[in-house]
């Protein structure tokens, strides 16, 4: 694999390239070079019985310490003979069509790292799929790994836009917690604007049917830093009236406030033991998904 210009993976200019397809390329030739091993490869594997031997089998599954105990022939038998079942989730409610002066609004950055990993996940032949949500359940494409199901996964996203909806999440990953019923890995890409303890309710009954969550919390740099000056009228979003203040004299709280919501967010999921990254649509996109990656393969290292 060829590496990909840096100019690219600039946000500025990777919202230049209209195809979303050629995006995902760009931004995968930009972190998995280098990457020798998938850090999702053999997730959910589990070691479950043994059974008797018959003609056929692969060969490689024999277990060679039982043979030499009692010299049966017995192969190892696993819960699920996939490597990994990936499941996306990404946001579209109405905040998610922020975006800073010059930026990728937060729907289109996600939108593109979902298609990145997506296309990277099906590269290893793994199985993925994609769920968009506001409020409820928008639209789904089954986990699969080949060609055809990765199109449609593209195609869901070119057609996909921030709506005029709230953002429920807490009560969508509840739904949705239920209805996945083999264990994988879930990938939720959303700036999670709902009550704090309804996010982490919905994340918690993801997490107890052991799937691995992972939680992109996808930020705008103005939502963080707030750098507004003078007299501004702020349009609502989701149903929120339009408000002219003087932001000077609510910065300060402002700020207190954004930042003991991610504070919840993050302390929740780390008591759940679900991954959480704080993502920027202003950081180029490679760097985001490679210092994540690069940590959970080192994670997955250290536990063998």
């Amino acid at each position: 694999m060829t590496d990909a210009n840096p100019d690219y993976l600039d946000p500025k200019v990777l919202g230049k390239v209209a195809r979303l397809d050629l995006r995902a390329r760009l931004v995968v030739e930009g972190f998995v070079t280098g990457m020798h091993k998938s850090p999702f490869r053999g997730f959910s594997v589990e070691f479950a019985q043994h059974r008797e031997y018959v003609p056929g089998d692969d060969l490689r599954y024999l277990d060679w310490k039982i043979y030499g105990k009692s010299d049966r022939y017995v192969v190892k038998q696993f819960e699920e003979e996939t490597n990994l079942r990936a499941h996306l989730f990404l946001d579209q409610s109405e905040s998610m069509n922020y975006a800073h002066d010059g930026g990728m609004s937060k729907f289109d950055y996600s939108a593109t790292a979902v298609a990145s990993l997506a296309y990277m996940i099906q590269q290893q032949a793994d199985a993925v799929g994609l769920t968009l949500f506001d409020e409820s359940v928008a639209r789904q494409t089954p986990p699969s790994n080949t060609r055809a199901s990765l199109g449609n996964l593209f195609s869901s996203l070119e057609q996909a836009k921030a709506r005029n909806k709230k953002t429920k999440a807490g009560e969508v990953l509840q739904e949705l917690a239920s209805e996945l019923r083999q264990r994988g890995l879930v990938m939720i890409f959303s700036d999670l604007f709902d009550a704090p303890a309804e996010v982490l309710k919905g994340l918690r009954a993801i997490a107890q049917r052991g799937h691995d969550v992972v939680v992109f919390h996808v930020l705008d740099k103005d939502e963080l830093e707030f750098p507004f000056e003078r007299m501004t009228l702020f349009q609502g979003l989701e149903q929120m009236p339009e408000l002219l203040v003087d932001p000077k004299s609510l910065r300060d709280a402002y700020l207190v406030e954004i930042e003991s919501f991610c504070d919840q967010i993050k302390k929740g999921c780390l008591q759940n033991r679900i991954d959480y990254v704080r993502v920027v649509n202003s950081q180029p996109l490679d760097v985001v998904l490679t210092s994540y990656l690069s940590a959970r393969a080192a994670r997955r290292k250290r536990r063998k």
